[in-house]
């Protein structure tokens, strides 16, 4: 079963499992910036923050990434990933102009693999293959610690909520 999300309104389409708390993060490879390799395995033993968004060039997604970029300024103990499927070149250039640089900007444009094995892929309309907005924390031990798949696409999620999980 999917999660059930819409945007503006419109029910959304997404492939891939509604992952709940409790379940083992599924694996992943996503290129950062720089063009590397960024899997389960880079941050081992950390809790992780994945911010999934459908593109930083989006008013609402990149308050979302400057807001988490703000949050791991204040603590270097976070660890946050924003995930989107924009090319790992215009990553690079927005972060560059927005000044995130406490935030990884990761990449799915090459397989999707990530937006289906976390259920976030949209699958079908105008925003086919896009990542639909979800907040996830991968506790030290691989295990989701909070999970919110945003109902409407384009409203912010619970940063409080995620932050105080990745601490706990």
């Amino acid at each position: 079963m999917s999660a059930s999300v819409t945007f503006k309104g419109d029910a959304v389409a997404l492939a891939g499992p509604e992952l709940k708390v409790g379940d083992k993060a599924p694996d992943f490879s996503l290129q950062a910036i720089d063009m590397s390799d960024v899997t389960l395995t880079t941050d081992a033993g950390s809790a992780r923050i994945v911010a999934v968004v459908p593109s930083l060039d989006t008013s609402v997604c990149s308050k979302e990434t400057k807001s988490f970029n703000d949050a791991a300024k204040s603590d270097p103990s976070l660890n946050i990933y924003s995930v989107s499927c924009d090319l790992p070149f215009a990553m690079k250039r927005w972060c560059a102009a927005e000044g995130v640089e406490n935030v990884k900007a990761l990449s799915d444009h090459r397989t999707a693999a990530f937006g289906e094995a976390y259920g976030v892929k949209i699958d079908g309309g105008p925003l086919d293959r896009v990542l639909c907005r979800a907040v996830f924390v991968i506790g030290a031990d691989d295990t989701l610690k909070h999970v919110e798949y945003c109902s409407e696409i384009a409203e912010e999620p619970d940063y409080d909520a995620a932050i105080a999980a990745a601490k706990g």
